[in-house]
């Protein structure tokens, strides 16, 4: 693998004075360190070869081209198999002659295109709900949403293992903020009871399937407790549109429930609908109140309309080919099953597009994914912060596109590769034990 940007920080970081690591007033990359930063020079004191940041030549598909080669690719967010559509690539060459390449404001300052209006109108039919909002980015619509319409006075119940942008929006927001125990309705209802008087509005966030698990809440208990405690509900669908239901509209679909029952449905744009942003679905008038007031809507540049009418077409092949949706769903079972069948860990992973192959240690997944790489198969490692410590893993992600063939060469290698990632670590550990706890 190519690590020379990040040998390149590293050499920076190195040269730099002692003097400004410690200064009061300056970046302290000492405290500022991530956890991959650390698995990154870690590694390279082990000998792991940097897996972030390589450069992909070509769409990410079920295969991908990096340094002039193949790779099985399970790092992809194209569930449905449309990203590079030729339909997309037409209407999004005939939309750039019209619009060009970018919206030129805020919608607020700047105006519309009819791709923005077209793209709203068609997520609310979707959900069958009355309005819709398009923001220029899915992790902002989640951060802006959540920081604008609650208050210190509010209260937002998240699940344990919610998303990074609804963790930081509800902090931005400053109310209450109360973390329940993952998919566990038990312990959210106990939290309701316990503190959701306490405070005048109250909002439950969970997510349609869970990112790194993989796996589904119960949202018809989830909405009876929304009921039963007068609280909001938001669902964000960034993984779950596409992926659930017999035609990939998502939760709802799904348990059957009427949209209307959950007030705001998000999702990114950058996973079935092959392109970037986010938006919220709900009812006019919280939809008008976000388009007035919401910060990353008010103060951000509008969706490009080119990007508009990607997500747009893209909706548009998932609704009229089903298949794809049944493809996508029959490989993440064969996948969970195939796993199962050969002994790996899967987790709590229900055969839905995200399955996860649980390592436990951070540098066993940066060695495996090393591994797997140089056998042509292309997969990231997960390890904190984006989990909880100890639950480190390799993510897979699912396509349409991906066959049994394709997953049966994929866990066989990791199969066989895993005690060798074990025994490079362990090898390491006991000879520079003090180096290593001290990391």
């Amino acid at each position: 693998m190519k690590n020379d940007h990040s040998c390149q920080a590293g050499q920076e970081a190195a040269s730099t004075p002692a003097a400004t690591e410690s200064s009061a007033g300056g970046f302290s990359r000492m405290r500022s360190k991530l956890a991959f930063d650390r698995l990154v020079e870690m590694g390279a004191k082990m000998g792991m070869e940097n897996p972030l940041f390589l450069c992909h030549e070509r769409a990410a598909k079920a295969t991908t081209l990096i340094d002039g080669k193949e790779y099985l690719n399970f790092s992809t967010y194209d569930y449905l198999d449309i990203n590079a559509h030729p339909e997309i690539t037409e209407a999004v060459t005939s939309a750039a002659t019209v619009y060009g390449t970018s919206a030129g404001a805020s919608r607020l300052v700047g105006g519309e295109r009819p791709p923005h209006r077209e793209l709203e109108r068609a997520f609310a039919d979707l959900y069958g709900v009355e309005d819709c909002i398009v923001y220029v980015s899915g992790h902002a619509t989640n951060v802006s949403t959540l920081g604008f319409l609650l208050g210190h006075r509010d209260a937002i119940f998240h699940d344990g293992l919610a998303h990074n942008s609804l963790v930081q929006g509800a902090r931005l927001s400053h109310a209450a903020r109360y973390s329940y125990n993952h998919n566990d309705c038990d312990a959210l209802e106990e939290m309701l009871k316990a503190k959701r008087a306490e405070h005048k509005r109250a909002i439950i966030v969970t997510e349609g399937l869970f990112s790194m698990d993989g796996n589904i809440p119960d949202l018809p208990r989830i909405i009876q407790l929304k009921k039963q405690y007068d609280c909001m509900l938001l669902v964000d669908e960034a993984h779950s549109l596409g992926v659930l239901g017999k035609t990939g509209r998502g939760a709802h679909e799904y348990f059957g429930i009427d949209a209307n029952e959950v007030d705001m449905w998000m999702s990114t744009l950058s996973k079935s609908m092959c392109g970037c942003g986010g938006f919220i679905a709900g009812k006019h008038e919280l939809v008008e109140f976000l388009k007035y007031g919401s910060p990353g809507f008010v103060f951000s540049v509008g969706m490009p309309p080119v990007i508009a009418v990607a997500c747009h077409k893209a909706l548009d092949i998932m609704l009229r080919e089903p298949e794809r949706v049944h493809k996508l769903q029959g490989i993440s079972r064969f996948f969970v099953d195939y796993a199962a069948s050969i002994g790996l860990d899967t987790g709590a992973a229900q055969g839905y597009a995200i399955v996860p192959v649980m390592v436990g240690d951070p540098m066993v997944a940066g060695f495996l994914s090393n591994a797997l790489f140089k056998r042509g198969i292309y997969v990231m490692p997960i390890t904190f912060p984006a989990v909880k410590e100890g639950t480190d893993r390799l993510r897979f992600f699912l396509s349409a596109a991906h066959t049994e063939e394709h997953i049966r060469k994929a866990l066989d290698a990791v199969k066989e590769e895993i005690p060798k990632a074990q025994a490079i670590v362990e090898k390491y550990k006991s000879e520079h034990a003090e180096e290593y706890l001290s990391e």
